[in-house]
């Protein structure tokens, strides 16, 4: 017993300086970005402001794009959404709803509240995907379609979905999401500039709380509830800390399934969206990188700050612990299926960067994080750990984190300041002190959770909950 207790010191003392290392790591890669980001969407906003949006469509002219939007169970948002997808400021669009064998009524509410009826509508493709069992038309909407099939989850929808698409681009969204008028117009502006881009995303704000008027967001702020605000912080570093610093290396891993603009072509030589992952979104861009990689064919796969995608967040610890479960289970399975990227020069900066920090400190992260904090506990309690380690272990794991989160507000604030009132700007400088403290270490232990479902190979989405947008009429 004399010589186990010496043993235990030494392994909580290895396993800490393993954990302070995965911090350091973890944070220089979130400074590395977010510095990229701050100069990218300086860079991106002097060029916005000498380029005219309907000069370039007129002199370049866009191509047609079709809204592909899965539905299942979406009753309580598809109207609204539908609305706003109507009312997007673009020259020639089709909008396809898939309903994915919904068990509410959100078939039944599209087809009465937008005069729909059967219409024929022969596939030009022929992706894997769940029987169709019927095609409809709204009456006074021509472009507006809804594709009725049986339910196969989401990526079998998108790729229902994309074998009726009849246009070279494809926007892949949620049926919940509301887009801003200009935001095809901007997400489609990397095509009209590169001809070999493949797929750009767009930026997701959070709309609880906001209000909604035909469709378009009135009056934007913060949620009510406190798990939503915190959600608003976590999309602001993760899009404008993140994905623009990841961009700007040329190096986007991931575009949201919630908005996101794809080159036809390019994804049905892929196969389309993969059935049996929960990650699909992420699992297609994988694939489009790997593909033209291994062909050696140029491409572009960016992310573009201000095309603007609404949606609604979770704002109970159960569906948002159902969510980051779902979110971690996906992140392992794309990436150990594709795990023959992983440090292999063959696929370039994907390769060696990119790809292994998703791997090491997203993937492996939580099974690092989590037990850390256990371990640093120990630590104190056996008088093991010195002070100066002490001060690093919560420099790394909190005051680099408040930071990090500070500047991306402050990122949202220089550049696009869509929270104008004081109170919210405020709140989240609040949030971005007091989420490190409990918060971070709640979401850790779901994606745990959701480490562990993987190894598991659990399946299913999971059920999400909706309560709906403040509309006014």
């Amino acid at each position: 017993m004399i010589h186990i207790v010496p043993l235990i010191h030494t392994i909580v003392q290895i396993f800490n300086y393993i954990v302070l290392f995965y911090f350091l790591a973890l944070n220089f890669f979130y400074l590395t970005t977010t510095i990229l980001a701050f100069f990218s969407l300086r860079k991106y906003a002097r060029r916005m402001q000498a380029v005219d949006l309907n000069a370039l469509i007129a002199k370049a002219g866009v191509p047609p794009v079709t809204l592909l939007a899965p539905a299942y169970n979406e009753e309580a948002t598809c109207i609204e959404s539908t609305k706003a997808l109507l009312s997007l400021n673009y020259p020639e669009y089709e909008v396809l709803i898939i309903n994915d064998g919904s068990k509410d009524q959100t078939r039944e509410v599209l087809i009465e509240a937008f005069e729909m009826q059967k219409a024929e509508r022969a596939p030009l493709a022929s992706l894997k995907s769940a029987k169709v069992r019927g095609v409809y038309r709204s009456k006074y909407q021509p472009n507006l379609w809804l594709i009725d099939k049986e339910n196969g989850g989401k990526a079998d929808a998108l790729n229902g979905g994309v074998n009726y698409c009849r246009t070279p681009l494809f926007c892949a969204m949620d049926a919940d999401t509301l887009l801003e008028r200009d935001a095809l117009i901007r997400v489609v502006r990397p095509f009209l500039e590169d001809a070999s881009t493949l797929a750009t995303g767009g930026i997701i704000r959070i709309v609880n709380d906001c209000t909604i008027r035909s469709g378009s967001v009135e009056e934007i702020r913060l949620p009510r509830n406190l798990l939503a605000k915190y959600q608003v912080l976590e999309y602001l570093r993760a899009f404008l800390g993140g994905r623009m610093g990841w961009s700007a290396m040329k190096a986007t891993l991931i575009i949201s399934g919630a908005f996101g603009l794809f080159k036809r072509s390019a994804v049905v030589n892929v196969g389309g969206y993969a059935t049996d992952t929960v990650g699909e979104d992420m699992e297609l861009v994988i694939k489009l990188h790997r593909y033209h990689r291994e062909n050696k064919i140029p491409y572009n796969i960016t992310f573009v700050p201000d095309p603007v995608a609404w949606t609604e967040c979770p704002e109970s610890t159960k569906i948002l612990g159902r969510q980051r479960d779902r979110w971690q289970r996906g992140l392992f399975e794309v990436l150990t299926r594709h795990k023959v990227m992983f440090m292999n020069p063959r696929y370039g900066r994907i390769g060696m960067f990119a790809f292994p920090y998703f791997y090491v400190l997203e993937m492996l992260g939580p099974a690092i994080e989590l037990p850390g904090y256990f371990m640093f506990i120990l630590a104190i309690i056996f008088g093991t750990i010195s002070t100066s380690f002490m001060f690093a272990f919560l420099m790394a794991a909190i005051i680099f984190g408040i930071a990090l989160s500070i500047f991306s507000i402050a990122l949202e604030e220089l550049t696009f300041r869509r929270y104008p009132r004081f109170r919210d700007l405020f709140s989240l400088f609040v949030l971005a002190v007091i989420e490190n403290i409990g918060y971070r270490q709640l979401t850790i232990y779901w994606r745990m959770h959701g480490f562990i479902s993987a190894l598991k190979k659990e399946e299913g989405w999971g059920k999400m909950e909706r309560k709906g947008f403040a509309t006014k009429k």
